[in-house]
């Protein structure tokens, strides 16, 4: 049996002054961190940018806990986050162990897939 995948959200807010070096920072990201997020078990990760550095972070992983530590404990990915921690407005912390999870409210698959249990 496999465990459900679990859908993860997070928002962050990077500092308008440093858009364009943020986004410069991640086309592309450094080959050893994709593969570190990829070892961790971070699948279908996406980072999406909104207006006044608004940013909406979404991946897919089997095991949260297990992906967050693997990374926690990944030296590629402290050199990583100690570049990138500049980038946001009131972050405590590593980005990728202190950003703000967002709620699941909805889901198409879910849903569909219970009303047909139904």
């Amino acid at each position: 049996m496999t465990s459900p995948t679990t859908r993860v959200c997070f928002q962050l807010q990077v500092r308008p002054e440093l858009l364009d070096e943020y986004i410069a920072r991640h086309t592309p990201v450094w080959p050893e961190m994709l593969a570190e997020i990829a070892a961790s078990g971070r699948r279908n990760y996406s980072l999406f940018l909104g207006e006044g550095g608004r940013l909406i972070g979404y991946y897919e992983t089997d095991d949260d806990s297990a992906a967050q530590a693997y990374l926690g404990a990944s030296p590629v990915a402290a050199r990583w986050e100690a570049e990138m921690g500049r980038f946001f407005v009131g972050l405590e912390g590593r980005p990728d162990q202190a950003s703000t999870a967002l709620t699941e409210i909805f889901n198409l698959h879910d849903q569909l897939t219970e009303s047909t249990r139904s």
